[in-house]
């Protein structure tokens, strides 16, 4: 079903905005009214990573007006595959200082906003309160429960999208206008029941196809044409080529959301606490391995990561066991000196540790931020990737 626009259009654009936008005015139901509202419209994305770098490009070159964008990584090696706003010489540069050049130069006229902080149910209430629309592109459970609660609480629509591996899903969650992501997943997963990009990898047109259809649905509930995916998702499978559709309902029995919550405890995730050398907890930072290391404590550094990754760096000595080969190697991992797990960012050697645990190993950790935070904090000689 078609929605009223979201947003006043603008004053009247000049004539030489009229002529960028030229191809866009010719579209039936389109005029220069849509294209006003666009020009007013001010929208927030969560990320400028691979949905992020594909839908941002997309709202600035359509004409949104003021694009706020919040991230607070840098450029890898890594990204280049799939984040396409960014480009080698952007490699140790934040992603927001990338992807706002990339914008200035497409349309020097957009405004960007550049939020440089970790929204938690501290801030985003505040930050969003500037803004008509949401656009949730991360790659975490936490942050998609906190977008689609803080949207609900402040009457604002939210484009979500999510990918992994060969496929992905977009869908609009709308609060006292159809059902939300809640409606759709009202329970998180637990903690490693489903990886992340950097654990299973991602085709890269996956992420451009999914984050043009977020794009899209941004445009249609600005302008109010064609009908949003409101109680709808759409997904995408890269190998066979196919979309499908899924119908879904607000749940009338759910608890309503009224206020923001600690999102990383309801999806199960610990904070770290302190390391000691005679019986570590479940998390180590760079700096306290680091100490470890240094201070000739005896312990054990496992590597879980691919061997092409150990070939760009490592973190030595450690020995090497590939994260798929651990449960016919359990023989070579120590009971008698503390274990430390580490991957490229931490979240393949936490769902080791809780396999190792499960199996009845007790004095094991993992490296927070995993190489990647250790080739930050302690040896930047390390290749970062």
């Amino acid at each position: 079903m078609a929605q009223a626009p979201l947003v006043e259009p603008s004053p009247t654009l000049e004539p030489a905005r009229l002529a960028r936008y030229s191809r866009q005015l010719t579209l039936p139901g389109f005029d220069e009214v849509a294209q006003r509202r666009l020009a007013n419209a001010r929208v927030l994305v969560i990320g400028a990573g691979g949905l992020g770098s594909a839908a941002v490009p997309y709202l600035a070159s359509a004409g949104v007006g003021t694009i706020g964008i919040v991230d607070t990584d840098i450029v890898e090696l890594s990204n280049l595959h799939r984040q396409i706003v960014h480009g080698i010489s952007d490699v140790g540069r934040s992603k927001l200082d990338s992807i706002a050049d990339s914008i200035a130069a497409i349309d020097p006229e957009i405004t960007i906003n550049k939020h440089s902080i970790r929204l938690d149910s501290s801030n985003i209430l505040g930050v969003l309160s500037d803004y008509d629309l949401l656009v949730d592109g991360s790659d975490n459970f936490p942050t998609r429960y906190l977008a689609n609660d803080a949207a609900s609480l402040s009457h604002k629509p939210l484009v979500w999208g999510a990918i992994l591996q060969f496929g992905g899903q977009v869908g609009v969650s709308w609060a006292g206008v159809g059902p939300t992501y809640r409606d759709l997943f009202p329970v998180p997963p637990s903690p490693g029941d489903i990886p992340n990009c950097e654990e299973g990898g991602v085709l890269p047109g996956v992420c451009a196809t999914v984050g043009s259809l977020m794009a899209t649905e941004v445009l249609k509930i600005i302008t109010g044409i064609g009908e949003p995916l409101i109680g709808r998702i759409t997904t995408y499978d890269a190998l066979s080529g196919r979309f499908r559709e899924l119908e879904y309902q607000s749940d009338p029995s759910a608890a309503p959301v009224t206020e923001l919550i600690d999102y990383q405890a309801s999806c199960g995730i610990t904070p770290n606490e302190t390391a000691s050398v005679d019986s570590l907890s479940d998390e180590v930072s760079a700096m306290e391995l680091a100490e470890l290391l240094s201070s000739g404590t005896e312990i054990q550094v496992i590597d879980i990561r691919e061997t092409f990754e150990r070939e760009i760096a490592a973190i030595l000595p450690s020995t090497f066991i590939p994260l798929g080969t651990i449960p016919e190697n359990l023989g070579e991992i120590r009971t008698d000196v503390p274990v430390v797990l580490y991957c490229h960012h931490g979240s393949r050697s936490a769902r080791a540790l809780g396999f190792l645990q499960a199996n009845g190993m007790t004095n094991v950790s993992h490296l927070v931020g995993g190489i990647d935070a250790y080739s930050r904090l302690v040896d930047s000689s390390l290749q970062r990737y």
